[in-house]
């Protein structure tokens, strides 16, 4: 932990993190612009495994890759999931600066609340387990089983609770940081 919080503590100036910020957005949009919907072409509507926060099930998977067909499943495997190993190193690296940095402005940074910052970094962990799973899935298909199913639905729910639990508190941190600032201007008027 003492090296993880060094680690952020030395990396929270506003340049880098609003570059890393650019290029993990970057990233998510490529995602949700171009592999996702290519891969949901195959899908019939139905939503893929990451897009799913609050798990899935062995019947839900086995209809997903029915419906994806091998040209979807080969397009999950293969245009997808290797963007989808790079996103969550950088939401994890990315967020968790910027929760640092926020918090630094507002003079909290050694406080209880640093633990909040490893939050995305939970996710991004989380994140790489799901794609794992889904790999997995996806190389053994049509032979699945409900463990596998079971342990990657878990990954995905652990995902989505940390990255949630994150971005409430970030909209918190960000609301006091612009009441703090608005008071500051208002009593120097």
């Amino acid at each position: 932990m003492k090296q993880l919080t060094k680690f952020i503590e030395g990396h929270i100036s506003g340049k880098k993190v609003l570059v890393l910020f650019i290029l993990t957005n970057t990233v998510y949009v490529f995602m949700l612009t171009v592999t996702i919907p290519k891969t949901m072409e195959f899908s019939n509507g139905i939503k893929l495994l990451d897009m799913m926060p609050t798990g899935y099930d062995l019947n839900y998977v086995s209809n997903l890759f029915k419906s994806l067909g091998g040209i979807g499943r080969q397009t999950y495997l293969t245009n997808q999931l290797p963007v989808d190993m790079i996103y969550p190193l950088l939401f994890g690296v990315t967020y968790s600066l910027l929760f640092a940095y926020f918090l630094n402005k507002l003079n909290k940074l050694k406080t209880p609340y640093t633990y909040l910052y490893l939050l995305p970094i939970i996710a991004g962990i989380a994140d790489y387990f799901e794609n794992f799973g889904i790999i997995v899935m996806l190389k053994s298909y049509p032979e699945l089983t409900d463990m596998v199913v079971k342990t990657t639905s878990s990954f995905s729910l652990i995902k989505s609770i940390s990255t949630s639990v994150f971005f409430v508190s970030l909209i918190i941190i960000l609301l006091v940081l612009g009441i703090k600032k608005i008071k500051g201007k208002t009593t120097n008027l």
